[in-house]
């Protein structure tokens, strides 16, 4: 069962300015940020809140490192904006599968590692408005 927004993820072409303009305007302040080598992205987390189930939501700011991933591809297309929006679950596989079984496509055969050890997969967005979206289950121990 989905329990929060996790995080709206934005894609930007430079995340320091980008996270700069976050905490001069409304003052969040990064929380986590890596390079996820995989998706070819430089991230930082924001906190927005913490949640009633232990967790937290988050902004997700996305820089591309190389220009074939998949976020720079999309930036190319779209421009900086909302890349996409992701759901906590506590069980990202049973989701999943459930949410397949309606007929959603599910874009990895199996859940990859995301931000702060996380376990991810995405849902197409043709088949879910126009929205790609992902489905996230945090890392144990984390309050993610």
């Amino acid at each position: 069962m989905l329990t929060r927004i996790d995080h709206i993820g934005i894609a930007c072409f430079d995340l320091d300015k980008t996270v700069e303009f976050y905490r001069a305007t409304y003052g969040f302040e990064v929380f986590h940020s890596e390079v996820n080598e995989e998706q070819g992205v430089r991230e930082a987390m924001l906190r927005i809140n913490e949640t009633s189930d232990g967790g937290a939501s988050y902004l997700q700011l996305l820089e591309p490192t190389r220009e074939d991933s998949t976020v720079a591809k999309w930036l190319a297309k779209n421009g900086e904006g909302v890349h996409h929006i992701a759901f906590g679950t506590a069980d990202v596989d049973g989701d999943a599968a459930d949410i397949k079984a309606k007929g959603v496509r599910v874009l990895y055969e199996e859940p990859r590692i995301g931000s702060m050890g996380s376990r991810i997969t995405f849902l197409h967005p043709k088949d879910c408005g126009g929205v790609l979206t992902e489905l996230v289950t945090s890392a144990q121990g984390d309050a993610h």
